[in-house]
């Protein structure tokens, strides 16, 4: 099978997919970075109200990733077999479902921003300033579902430097207006939050715009905004099976991880220090895995909406071999910059050694994360197998490691380390599973269908 595979073009495609969506996902890290260092340096109270608002557009991020995410996994299987007609249809779906799901979270942050900064808080000078912040930053919310339709599509439709390069503007303008309205640069007044609010809107606005104006171009795919009222039911019944498998799935994942940071923060705040410092890495090292696991889902996917069955198992199989020796560069990566990370971080001796602690564990979960992560959420996804996902987690994640976890933190004590190695357990003891699915070969599937008895445009 893997002889029908060409060498040359994989890997060429592989790089020029990986890299610009390993880079975006990074630069996308650094904008909550950057908002957390430039409040800090205003106030405490800023930084943290901030901290809290931004948990909204955590919950709708998630909720996005459902839709762009089940339509990409459709998206890339029609480009493989040249239907951009079909295409065009699918944007449509993601920009209606997004577009409602966007204007719901504007709506609450215009009406109610203090009833949502209640959900995380109760401290009213916390609830006012997250207010401010969420009155302003709701217009990026609305913007945002829209633009990411956008940037999703034109990643699938082999648009995906083009992509990285929008997200790559939006994000280092975020960075520069932050500077310069939360401290009041260039005799403009310091807005602190309202500023960082204010500069991730501009930012989303000029992302938005540059999306409209690239699609214009001749081979980009547009939408067609009738078929945002009028769609194909089998097609928008598919789009409704991806989306629901993958929203599962990253609701399952985010409320588990959520909970490990819980149980961290329930030990001790040293505990609760070094193990913020050893997520900021943990993300760091992951973008190259996210970058690939995306274009794995691509590649796949082409293949197999193209009715090249063979090819796409072909392409599967040399991208799960990769995932191996990804997962152990990124270990050797972690371990390496120990001493630069404690070095950096300002902590105390026993937050330090928890730090390392972490580290050499985390160091061994990122063999685990990266082989999930490329071989689940990229070749599984590109054959429309997104339900493992859902009862990979459902059984590992919530099945041992959160359980384990909480009865380590609330019931038998255990040290700091063995809580933190059953948080990060579930990746590794998954190995085996996943690879047995993937040998059944189950993902192999061609999602589409033919829609040549309609008016071609």
């Amino acid at each position: 099978m893997e002889q029908t595979v060409n060498q040359k073009y994989f890997y060429r495609t592989l790089t020029r997919l990986t890299l610009p969506i390993a880079i975006q996902s990074l630069m996308l890290a650094s904008v909550a970075a950057a908002d957390a260092l430039m409040l800090g340096q205003v106030a405490q109270e800023q930084m943290t109200a901030v901290s809290l608002a931004t948990q909204v557009q955590f919950v709708q991020n998630m909720l996005l990733t459902g839709f762009t995410s089940g339509g990409a996994i459709l998206a890339a299987q029609y480009f493989g077999k040249g239907d951009r007609r079909t295409m065009q249809d699918i944007f449509s779906l993601m920009l209606r479902a997004s577009g409602f799901l966007s204007l719901l979270f504007f709506l609450a942050c215009e009406i109610i921003p203090q009833w949502l900064m209640f959900l995380f808080t109760s401290d009213a000078q916390l609830m006012e300033i997250g207010a401010d912040y969420l009155r302003i930053a709701g217009w990026s919310y609305l913007i945002t579902g829209i633009s990411q339709c956008y940037l999703t599509i034109m990643k699938t439709s082999d648009h995906v430097l083009a992509s990285a390069a929008i997200s790559t503007t939006a994000v280092l303008t975020n960075i520069l207006l932050n500077t310069v309205l939360i401290f009041g640069w260039f005799g403009i007044p310091a807005m602190e939050a309202r500023g960082a609010a204010t500069a991730t809107t501009i930012s989303r606005i000029l992302e938005l715009l540059l999306c409209l104006i690239l699609t214009f171009r001749k081979d980009y795919i547009k939408p067609s905004f009738k078929k945002l009222f009028v769609q194909d039911k089998r097609l928008a019944h598919d789009f409704r099976v991806q989306y629901m498998l993958v929203l599962s799935g990253a609701s399952l994942w985010t409320i588990g991880f959520s909970s490990y940071t819980a149980f961290i923060g329930h030990i001790s705040p040293d505990a609760a220090a070094a193990n913020a410092v050893a997520a900021v890495v943990r993300d760091l090292c992951c973008c190259v895995c996210n970058g690939m696991a995306t274009a794995a889902s691509i590649m796949v996917g082409n293949e197999l909406g193209a009715g090249r069955l063979d090819a796409g198992r072909a392409t599967g199989i040399r991208l799960c071999k990769i995932s191996f020796l990804v997962g152990f560069s990124a270990t050797a990566v972690v371990l390496a910059t120990i001493p630069l990370v404690v070095r950096i971080v300002k902590l105390n001796e026993t937050a330090h050694s928890y730090l390392v602690g972490m580290m050499i564990i985390m160091a061994i979960y990122m063999i685990g994360r990266c082989v999930n992560t490329i071989v689940i959420n990229g070749i599984f996804y590109g054959g429309g197998d997104a339900f493992f996902d859902f009862y990979s987690l459902a059984a590992m994640m919530w099945g041992i490691a959160v359980p384990l976890s909480a009865l380590g933190v609330f019931v038998f004590h255990w040290p700091v380390l063995v809580v933190y190695a059953c948080t990060c357990m579930d990746e590794v003891v998954k190995i085996p599973w996943v690879m047995a699915h993937f040998r059944r070969y189950k993902w192999v599937k061609n999602l589409t269908f033919d829609r040549s008895d309609e008016e071609q445009p």
